[in-house]
C-alpha cells in the first residue's frame, strides 16, 4: 500500500477517500455499539482541524480531543498569514463548526512532552496520550527555520521570515524581537527566497501604516512600522523566473500597492513562452510587464526587483560604513547558480547563455559552480525565507516514533500512516546454505499502528491552507479506513490505549499541579477581549491580539 501511495498519491488519495465514503453509513452503525473511538489531534493549526472536521464527519459519535501549547487555536491561520489577507482566514468559520461539536475537546495551554516555557501552562507526557487513545494524529506544524549556513548569518539585521511574520502577527514567542527598522535608507532590503512568504514580507514592508491598521496586526508591529524606512526590496531566488514559488495572486497584490514599483523583468528567450504551462505562463508575462508606475522625476518611490539564479555566500559588516550599528549587517555576497535538470549529475547550463530547454524547465535546480561570478549588494536588512522545518516531540526516540531530521517530517505513506521499520531477514537461494548469523536483514515499512500525521509534519511545509485541507482529510480517510478494515490501533500493554481521553490524561498527568488549561469556552472569552480592544482602536480593526500568554490568561 505504501508502495502504491508513493508512486501514485493524488489518484490514490481519492480511490481512499471514495472507499471511506462508501462505508460511512456502516461505521456510524458500528460506533453506536460499544466505547467510542476516541482520536487525539495534536496541533490546532489548519491541518488538525480539518482532520478533526473530515473524521467526525465520517464517523458519527467519534470523541476527539484538540492539544494544543497556547492558550489560543488556528496555528498558521492566526501566526502565519498576513494580516492584510484576511479572507484567507475565512476557514475559521468550518474550524468554529468543529468545535462546537459535543464530541470535540480543545485543550490549549498544554504542551505535550516539552515542559511548558509559561509558568501557568501545562506538560503531559506523550506516553500518558499514546495510553489513554485509540489514535493520535500529529499535526503540530513547523517550529525552526532552516539555516543557510554561511558566514555573518548571525550578524544583527538578518532575520528569518518565520520569526519576522510571528512578530507582526502576534505570536507570543516573538513578541520581543523588536526590529528597528530605521536604516532602511542605506541599501537595499534584501529578502532571500520567492515564496509566497517573502512576497507577504515585501508587501507588509511596503504597505502604508494606514492600511496595516485596519488589520489584525499586532500593535507592538504597527508601531515599529510606522517608523520602517525600508525603501527598495530585492527578493532573490536560488533559481530562474520560471522556478518560482510565488503565485500570480501574490504577485499581483504586490502590484496593487500604491506608489510602489515593481520593475520589469527582462527574460531570457521570450519567444518560448508557448513551452509553459497557462498559469506559469501568466505569471511569467506579468513579472516581465512590471507595475508600470506614472514617471515623476522629482519623486523617488519604493521599489521592488526581482532577481534570480543568485545563492547566498556571505553577509558581511563594515564598521566603516555610515550609520552601522555594532555586528550589523552591511553587505551580502551571492553567487550566480546555474540551471540544470534534476537527472543531469553535473550542471552545464550557465543561467546567462541557457538554452530554452533548460530555462523553461519547471523542474530545474539550481547549483553554485566552483567558481561562480558573485555579486554584492549594500544592505542593512535580510529577511531570509528559506522554508521551515519540524523537530520531533521529546519522546518520540524512547517510544520508537520515527522522524526523518534532515526533511523535518514524519515517515509516512504518503496517506497519513505513520511509517517505522521491522528487521527482516533476507532469503538467501538454497544453494548459498547461509547459517542464521551471516543473514543479512533488510528493514521493511509498515504502519505503526494508531499514529497518522497530517499537514507540514508529514508533508513538508509547501503548499496554501487548501492543499492542507485536502492532506488532511486524506489522513481523516486513512484512519476511517483501518476503522472500517477493523485494523489494529494502539496495541494493548505499555502503550495500550484504555479510550479514556483527556479525562484520564489529566488525571495522570496533572494532578495536584497548579496548570491552567484553556477550553474552547475560555478561548471565546479570549476572542471576544481582543474583538473589543480592536473596536476601541477606532480603525475598523477586526481585533487586537493579546501577544504574551499572561494576557490572554488574564482574561479568564
Amino acid at each position: 500500500m505504501a508502495t502504491i501511495a508513493r508512486a501514485r498519491p493524488r489518484a490514490f488519495a481519492q480511490w481512499n477517500r471514495r472507499l471511506a465514503l462508501a462505508y460511512t453509513a456502516q461505521i456510524r452503525r458500528a460506533s453506536t455499539t460499544g466505547e467510542p473511538f476516541r482520536l487525539a489531534i495534536i496541533g490546532s493549526g489548519p491541518a488538525g482541524f480539518y482532520t478533526a472536521y473530515r473524521f467526525m464527519k465520517n464517523n458519527e459519535h467519534a470523541k476527539v480531543d484538540m492539544y494544543e501549547s497556547l492558550p489560543v487555536p488556528y496555528g498558521l491561520v492566526r501566526f502565519g498569514v498576513a494580516p492584510d489577507h484576511a479572507e484567507v482566514k475565512n476557514c475559521r468559520e468550518k474550524f468554529e463548526e468543529v468545535a462546537a461539536s459535543p464530541d470535540f475537546t480543545f485543550i490549549g495551554n498544554v504542551t505535550v512532552g516539552a515542559s511548558s516555557d509559561h509558568p501557568d501552562g501545562a506538560t503531559v507526557p506523550l506516553s500518558s496520550i499514546l495510553r489513554h487513545y485509540h489514535a493520535v494524529v500529529f499535526s503540530y506544524g513547523s517550529s525552526e527555520d532552516r539555516k543557510l549556513g554561511i558566514p555573518g548569518e548571525e550578524l544583527k539585521g538578518v532575520f528569518s521570515a518565520r520569526e519576522f511574520v510571528g512578530w507582526y502577527n502576534g505570536l507570543p514567542e516573538y513578541a520581543d524581537l523588536n526590529p528597528d527598522l530605521s536604516l532602511g535608507a542605506h541599501g537595499d532590503t534584501l529578502i532571500i527566497g520567492n515564496g509566497n512568504v517573502a512576497m507577504d514580507v515585501a508587501r507588509i514592508l511596503l504597505k502604508s501604516p494606514e492600511e496595516l491598521a485596519k488589520t489584525d496586526i499586532a500593535a507592538h508591529a504597527l508601531d515599529a512600522l510606522s517608523r520602517n524606512r525600508v525603501h527598495n526590496i530585492r527578493i532573490i531566488g536560488r533559481r530562474g523566473p520560471i522556478q518560482a514559488a510565488f503565485t500570480t495572486k501574490e504577485l499581483r497584490a504586490l502590484y496593487k500597492l500604491p506608489g510602489v514599483e515593481v520593475r520589469p523583468y527582462n527574460l531570457e528567450h521570450p519567444k518560448a513562452y508557448d513551452v509553459l504551462p497557462p498559469p506559469i505562463k501568466r505569471r511569467t508575462e506579468l513579472l516581465s510587464k512590471g507595475s508600470h508606475l506614472p514617471p515623476d522625476p522629482s519623486k523617488a518611490h519604493p521599489s521592488v526587483t526581482f532577481d534570480f539564479c543568485l545563492s547566498p555566500l556571505e553577509f558581511n559588516h563594515n564598521p566603516e560604513q555610515p550609520s552601522a550599528p555594532q555586528n550589523w549587517v552591511t553587505s551580502a555576497t551571492f553567487g550566480k547558480t546555474v540551471l540544470h535538470h534534476p537527472n543531469q549529475h553535473y550542471p552545464s547550463v550557465d543561467y546567462e547563455t541557457n538554452n530554452h530547454k533548460e530555462y523553461y524547465d519547471q523542474k530545474a535546480t539550481a547549483r553554485l559552480p566552483p567558481n561562480p561570478k558573485k555579486v554584492t549588494f549594500h544592505t542593512r536588512y535580510i529577511f531570509k525565507s528559506i522554508g521551515y522545518k519540524s523537530t520531533p516531540l521529546p519522546e518520540f526516540s524512547p517510544l520508537g516514533i520515527p522522524f526523518n531530521t534532515s526533511t523535518g517530517v514524519i515517515p509516512n505513506d504518503g496517506i497519513g500512516r505513520v511509517l517505522t521499520k521491522l528487521h527482516h531477514p533476507h532469503q538467501l537461494p538454497s544453494s548459498s546454505h547461509p547459517t542464521p548469523h551471516h543473514q543479512p536483514h533488510i528493514e521493511l515499512p509498515h504502519h505503526f499502528r494508531g499514529l497518522y500525521c497530517s499537514g507540514w509534519v508529514k508533508r513538508g511545509p509547501q503548499g496554501v491552507i487548501a492543499e492542507t485541507m485536502m492532506d488532511a482529510f486524506t489522513t481523516a480517510d486513512a484512519i476511517t479506513e483501518d476503522l472500517i478494515r477493523r485494523e489494529k490501533f494502539l496495541p494493548d500493554g505499555e502503550l495500550g490505549q484504555d479510550g479514556k481521553g483527556w479525562e484520564a490524561v489529566k488525571a495522570e498527568a496533572l494532578k495536584g499541579k497548579n496548570a491552567r488549561v484553556v477550553s474552547w469556552e475560555d478561548w471565546k472569552a479570549i476572542d471576544k477581549a481582543e474583538v473589543e480592544r480592536g473596536q476601541k482602536a477606532g480603525t475598523g480593526k477586526e481585533r487586537e491580539k493579546f501577544v504574551r500568554r499572561e494576557d490572554m490568561l488574564a482574561v479568564l
